[in-house]
């Protein structure tokens, strides 16, 4: 697809819940919007597998399922939603030109960043094919699933420490994986851990394999300080040693965060809005707190209306 000359009022580069939450409200603005769900439509609810956290489902509902019917609802109202990797946004002459990895270029009056962020995981064989089946990048989401059970968190951070005290709500026994001695964490997050009787730190040590077929059965962890090796039994593993934000494509235009976050809120108008004019962002791409679907949503909404108000005022 080479360069377009027709003028979208914007683009919502990511298909997550933020960028099809700010199709659905820019689309019944009247505004000419396209969607580009790049290489992981639906964004990071598409690998889980059941969400019963996000109202309207009294029952719950899949992950993929909600992100169909979110992509259904755009496409009901009248909206596009295009396949395409974007290598880079530049904005020439008051006009953004969203360039893809086929060297094809779509030109837009405004973009919204909705590309989110997701998990570091810890690169093991069946890491990924357990996604879901006991290893999980995310405890709010997915911790009531192991109620009575025994489960591990790596990590030690405050998320990790967080993590580890939210999951005693469920889990009968936590085991909190560090492979340092010490944690990083705030003081006040290591005292709830330290105060948790059901929580088990191992110091010095890190997974080494995790082990099932259909399901997480068990981690083999080993202690980088005596080299000793052992085999846990568990029913859930959670990684919580960050989140990679998928914004390295907009490094040069925007300004970030240490953590990769894009920075927004400057300009008290349009607090979706980064540094440059006319360009927001919403979800996790721009969130390191809260990472819900629910807020990443609610975001969605709100760079819409931003966005909306803010062409406004350029034609005024």
């Amino acid at each position: 697809m080479p360069e377009t000359k027709e003028i979208f009022d914007t683009i919502i580069v990511g298909s997550g819940p933020a960028g099809l939450t700010a199709a659905i409200y820019n689309i019944r603005a009247a505004l000419k919007t396209v969607v580009i769900a790049g290489n992981q439509p639906g964004g990071q609810l598409t690998i889980t597998t059941y969400v019963d956290n996000y109202p309207g489902f009294p029952t719950g509902i899949g992950g993929v399922k909600l992100m169909m019917d979110m992509q259904a609802q755009v496409k009901n109202l009248g909206g596009e939603i295009r396949q395409g990797l974007v290598k880079e946004i530049q904005k020439k002459d008051g006009v953004f030109e969203v360039c893809f990895n086929d060297e094809s270029i779509l030109k837009a009056k405004s973009v919204i960043v909705t590309t989110g962020a997701s998990a570091k995981w810890l690169g093991l064989p069946n890491e990924k094919e357990l996604v879901g089946r006991g290893v999980s990048g995310c405890a709010t989401c997915d911790g009531m699933f192991f109620k009575d059970k025994i489960v591990a968190v790596v990590g030690g951070g405050d998320t990790a420490c967080e993590d580890a005290v939210f999951l005693t709500r469920f889990a009968n026994k936590v085991i909190l994986i560090h492979r340092r001695d010490k944690f990083r964490a705030a003081p006040m997050e290591q005292s709830k851990v330290f105060e948790n009787n059901k929580i088990e730190t191992l110091w010095n040590t890190e997974v080494e394999e995790i082990i099932g077929k259909d399901k997480l059965e068990a981690i083999k962890i080993i202690n980088n300080q005596t080299k000793e090796e052992k085999e846990i039994q568990i029913n859930g593993l959670f990684m919580a040693i960050g989140h990679d934000p998928a914004t390295q494509f907009i490094k040069d235009l925007v300004e970030l965060k240490e953590t990769g976050q894009v920075v927004v809120g400057k300009n008290q108008n349009y607090p979706t809005m980064t540094n440059v004019e006319g360009l927001f962002a919403a979800g996790d791409c721009a969130d390191d707190v809260y990472r819900q679907a629910i807020v990443a949503a609610g975001n969605g909404c709100k760079a819409a209306i931003d966005a909306q108000h803010w062409l406004e005022n350029q034609e005024a």
